[in-house]
């Protein structure tokens, strides 16, 4: 018998392995889980992605209910395939946890988990435990497919480059994490932290982007099926990072202009009282899941239309021209080079030694 202060170290890999598998809803293909591995049927060319959180460098354990965590770590599978024009179809979760934690905490995870892949139509169909010395990993591979895949090296000179939604929420949410502030399971505010409760609904707009992104799914789909963008891709690393990565798989330069920048009032507000400034958050603060796209400039009304049937802002933010592969700033002083300072695993301190 199984209480919620039951650890997994008290069950086995064995039991533990069929309680996740009674968790999951029998997915409608030829092969589910319980076997060696799952048969799948997909009838457009397939797209794999695999993204992984690991604890201490994605994630603090006391910072990241884990329902929130369990959305997250298959939403931003969902966002790469989206960001190829693709439609998710089916999901293998990994995990590696230590014996210790309780299996409360893990069927919390499995909340999240299905609960996301119920919203988007993603069937789980199998996946893997194993113990884990330290920290917690949560690692999902998510199959898609789409019959023309968007892709980041299709950008013209003369293309405007496009985002959707707005810049900064996400990675001024980590600050946040950091300074106390905390979302219950439920996604509403719980503790402010350092911060007064006048704050409190930039706190929990900037939370919810870190702890529980919504990328633009729907749209990407429709965007890419009817050809209103050359390229596209998501951003998870920073707009300097992920823009100048466009340009170089596209052979093109790119100038964006601060004022055209769609940074998030949230953040602007907390920046602003704290003596900060919102600039730097927007432009290499990372995992905002929000669109980067290259678009004909004579497409760009038809993009717009098609957003607001989605409810998704878009901006034009400047454009792509012919050149090195580099991006370039314009601001009130004229335009120099920006500099590439988003997220790189290899360059980063991990979670606690992210931005205050």
């Amino acid at each position: 018998m199984t209480t919620q202060e039951t650890r997994l170290g008290d069950i086995g890999e064995r039991e533990l392995t069929r309680h996740i598998q009674g968790r999951i809803p029998r997915a409608e293909v030829p092969v589910g889980v319980g076997d060696d591995a799952a048969a799948v049927n997909l009838t457009s060319p397939a797209l794999v992605t695999a993204d992984v959180l690991v604890e201490g460098v994605h994630f603090v354990r006391d910072a990241a209910p884990p329902r929130l965590l369990g959305r997250k770590a298959l939403t931003v599978n969902l966002s790469d395939i989206a960001a190829m024009g693709g439609v998710s179809r089916h999901a293998i979760v990994s995990l590696c946890l230590p014996p210790e934690l309780e299996l409360s905490w893990l069927d919390s995870l499995y909340d999240g988990l299905l609960e996301r892949a119920a919203e988007v139509g993603v069937s789980i169909v199998g996946g893997n435990v194993a113990r884990s010395p330290g920290g917690i990993v949560v690692d999902v591979t998510l199959l898609g497919e789409a019959e023309h895949p968007l892709l980041r090296s299709g950008a013209h000179p003369g293309d405007l480059v496009v985002v959707t939604g707005e810049l900064g929420a996400a990675a001024e949410g980590v600050a946040l994490l950091r300074q106390g502030a905390r979302l219950h399971e439920d996604g509403q505010l719980s503790t402010t932290g350092v911060w007064t409760e006048s704050s409190a609904e930039a706190l929990e707009t900037c939370l919810r982007a870190q702890l529980d992104p919504r990328p633009p799914l729907a749209l990407a789909r429709s965007l890419a099926e009817r050809g209103l963008a050359h390229a596209g891709m998501d951003l998870s690393d920073g707009l300097s990072s992920d823009l100048a990565e466009m340009c170089r798989r596209s052979q093109v330069g790119a100038r964006i202009e601060v004022a055209a920048l769609p940074i998030s009032p949230a953040v602007a507000a907390l920046e602003r009282a704290r003596g900060g400034d919102p600039l730097p958050v927007a432009l290499h603060g990372g995992e905002d899941y929000e669109l980067l796209l290259a678009v004909d400039p004579t497409q760009f009304g038809a993009l717009q239309e098609l957003a607001g049937v989605w409810g998704v802002a878009v901006c034009g933010i400047g454009e792509f021209f012919e050149g090195e592969p580099a991006v370039h700033l314009r601001d009130d002083e004229g335009e120099h080079p920006l500099p590439v300072e988003g997220h790189d695993h290899f360059r980063a301190e991990g979670f606690e030694g992210r931005r205050e």
